[in-house]
C-alpha cells in the first residue's frame, strides 16, 4: 500500500515542525519546507525516528521561481495533503512599514498558498486535504500588525472560495486559528509578552491531525484554538 504524501510548509521550526512530527507515522511520507536547511534537516530525522519517511524542500516563498522549483521537486506521485503553514510578521506601525516588507509579507502570506495549492491540486485524490494555518488576526486587526492582518484576512477570503470550488471533488480545504503561540516569532517582537499564556505549538499540532484524520467524507473547516487563561 502506497504510503500518503503531505506537504507541509515552514516545517523547520515551530508550528511546522510540531505538525510534522504529529503527523509522523509508517503510512506517510511527509515532504518538509523550509529556508534553513540544518534546522529542517532536524525535522525530517525526528519525522523518520517515529517511522515516517521525510524529503526536505528548501525554497524562499517569497520568490515565484524558487516555489516553482518546489512544485518541481514534489513530483507527479499523489498528494494526500497540503499544509500551508509558512509565514512572516511585520509589527509595525503603518508609518515605518517599507514597501519590501509589504510585498514580501503578501508573497509569503498569500501567493505562496494560493501557487502551491492551484499546483498541486491536479495531484490531489478526493479525500485529500488542504489546510491553512491562519490566525485570530485574520478576524480581528490588532494596531501595530496591519501588515499581518492583511494578509491573513486576504488568505481567509481565498480559502472560503476554495472550499467551495473543492468540495464537488471531495477535497476539504481546513482553516485552523490559533491564538498566540509560543514560538521564535515573538523574539523579534518589541514588547513584554506573556508567554505563559500562550498556546504551545503541539497542541496547534493535535488541532490539526483531528481536522485531517476524520474520516474523507468529513469535513471539519475551522477550528480555533486558544488557551483558556485568555488572549493577550
Amino acid at each position: 500500500m502506497a504510503r500518503e504524501r503531505f506537504v507541509i510548509t515552514g516545517a523547520s521550526r515551530g508550528i511546522g515542525r510540531a505538525i510534522a512530527l504529529r503527523l509522523a507515522s509508517q503510512e506517510r511520507s511527509l515532504l518538509v519546507h523550509g529556508r534553513d536547511r540544518e534546522a529542517l534537516q532536524v525535522t525530517a530525522d525526528a519525522v523518520v525516528e517515529r517511522g515516517g519517511r521525510a524529503t526536505c524542500l528548501t525554497a524562499d516563498l517569497s520568490l515565484p521561481a524558487q516555489i516553482e522549483s518546489m512544485v518541481a521537486a514534489v513530483g507527479n506521485d499523489p498528494v494526500n495533503g497540503l499544509i500551508n503553514n509558512a509565514g512572516m510578521s511585520v509589527v509595525k506601525p503603518v508609518g515605518e512599514i517599507t514597501m519590501e516588507e509589504w510585498q514580501a509579507s503578501l508573497a509569503i502570506n498569500v501567493t505562496a498558498p494560493f501557487v502551491l495549492s492551484q499546483r498541486l491540486l491536479p495531484l490531489m485524490p478526493p479525500g485529500a486535504v488542504i489546510v491553512n494555518i491562519m490566525s485570530i488576526a485574520a478576524r480581528v486587526g490588532f494596531p501595530g500588525w496591519s501588515s499581518y492582518c492583511a494578509c491573513k484576512f486576504a488568505l481567509e477570503g481565498f480559502t472560503q472560495s476554495l472550499r467551495g470550488e473543492l468540495r464537488p471533488r471531495g477535497i476539504r480545504v481546513i482553516n485552523v486559528y490559533p491564538s498566540a503561540t509560543n514560538t521564535d516569532i515573538w523574539n523579534g517582537v518589541e514588547g513584554e509578552w506573556p508567554r505563559e499564556k500562550m498556546l504551545d505549538p503541539s497542541q496547534v499540532a493535535d488541532a490539526v491531525a483531528f481536522a485531517v484524520e476524520r474520516p474523507h467524507d468529513v469535513l471539519v473547516d475551522t477550528i480555533n484554538v486558544g488557551n483558556v487563561a485568555g488572549t493577550l
